[in-house]
């Protein structure tokens, strides 16, 4: 490789690893402040960049929810799926029930699944992320989907997109009541409802 070819692969290189840093620092922001706290100025902020570099890497604002979201998703997916072929079959679906409906999964500040605290503002006053949200719903659907009993296709879609919903609904109540007992409750419920319908009982 000569030393031309050598320089434009690290400044790539360099290039893309900001590129993952400012995404880091904005899916960190919206999990903290939603959607309009994520300002620009202190994602480039809290990503020790200038806000003027910003635009080497993103279009707008915007762009870059949209990229952190779809990122943060993508995680999140790996996370709640991985390994579950060691698990038994009818147990899957309440794994990953587990898995995200955990006070560790609540507790986390700026890590775990972000979209519960941005729903609303998505349908209001950010509806220009509403693509973003349905590709993520269809996604941890199909997933969720694959893992349920067997069923028509309709039927485990359904069954999949009620679950995503408790999902969803049941983590952003329990971080809403955050160091009440109550919010170990919500999520003990919400256990117990999806296991309901994913297996037929209320084992959890």
């Amino acid at each position: 490789m000569s030393y031309y070819d050598h320089t434009m692969t690290s400044k790539r290189e360099q290039k893309e690893l900001t590129h993952q840093t400012i995404l880091e620092s904005a899916a960190r922001l919206v999990r903290e402040r939603g959607i309009a706290g994520a300002r620009v100025a202190d994602v480039m902020g809290r990503a020790r960049l200038t806000v003027g570099g910003f635009y080497a890497h993103f279009g707008s604002k915007a762009e870059l929810i949209d990229e952190a979201l779809r990122r943060t998703g993508a995680k999140l997916r790996d996370t709640l799926f991985a390994r579950l072929d060691e698990k038994p079959a009818a147990d899957r679906a309440l794994v990953i029930l587990k898995r995200y409906l955990s006070p560790a999964h609540r507790d986390l500040q700026t890590e775990g699944c972000p979209l519960p605290a941005v729903v609303g503002e998505i349908a209001t006053t950010a509806p220009e992320h509403g693509a973003v949200l349905r590709g993520e719903v269809e996604a941890l659907a199909a997933g969720i989907g694959t893992h349920l009993p067997a069923g028509t296709p309709l039927q485990r879609r359904q069954l999949a997109l009620a679950l995503v919903a408790l999902m969803y609904g049941g983590l952003g109540l329990a971080r809403a009541l955050r160091g009440t007992q109550l919010s170990d409750e919500v999520l003990k419920a919400c256990r117990a409802l999806g296991a309901l319908a994913a297996r037929g009982d209320g084992r959890r």
